[in-house]
């Protein structure tokens, strides 16, 4: 049983989720939170698989309370537009995707079960596009000593990762196979002490190791 914590300060937007994951089978939920603050105190208690984040919230924003718990649970950021600076805190700050409030039951479950798997919810292209349109004025000075870890092999796929390929892309460019492929990337997030592919992403334009076209 997946275990989920819904922190938004709208009652209703609460309650469309809960129902909604109730009635999987595999989901719960076992907590709920009107800010940032009270998430922080859920989670810590709960300790639920995966967080569904609102950013604006009284007391406390999602941003925050993302960081804070970034090592108890999976967090997913609710919004309300894909291009938003906040997205792209939150990302920063440990999300392991995001998903806009207005989406599919469907869309939904499966983001909150890709999540509990170690997946990302937002597909390397859309994170592409965020983090070109925000990074000139919110990234931080670079350093790339994070990357002296690696092999050469290594940042190669991690250059390609944060230029949004596919594994199948890498593999094909690169004449690997794809399990060769995930068995780089594994590597690269185990080393670098990265959640999931979104963060590298992230690393890969924050070192410089992609640039903004």
């Amino acid at each position: 049983m997946i275990r989920v914590v819904l922190a938004d300060d709208q009652a209703l937007v609460r309650a469309g989720f809960q129902v909604i994951l109730n009635e999987t089978g595999d989901i719960t939920v076992v907590g709920e939170a009107a800010n940032g603050a009270e998430a922080v105190e859920v989670t810590r208690r709960t300790r639920p698989d995966v967080v569904l984040m609102d950013i604006r919230m009284p007391v406390m924003d999602g941003i925050e309370a993302t960081r804070r718990l970034r090592d108890l649970a999976r967090v997913i950021i609710l919004t309300t537009f894909d291009l938003d600076e906040y997205v792209y805190a939150g990302l920063r700050a440990g999300a392991s995707g995001f998903l806009l409030k207005d989406a599919l039951a469907a869309d939904l479950v499966a983001a909150v079960r890709a999540v509990a798997g170690g997946q990302a919810v937002a597909a390397p292209t859309v994170t592409r596009r965020l983090i070109e349109h925000f990074i000139d004025t919110a990234a931080p000075a670079r350093d790339t000593s994070r990357l002296d870890a690696l092999t050469a092999r290594e940042r190669e796929v991690l250059t390609l990762v944060a230029r949004g390929l596919s594994n199948g892309e890498i593999a094909a460019l690169l004449v690997l196979s794809e399990g060769t492929v995930k068995t780089h990337i594994n590597r690269i997030l185990s080393k670098l002490d990265l959640r999931d592919r979104i963060q590298a992403v992230i690393l890969g334009y924050e070192t410089g190791l992609v640039a903004v076209d």
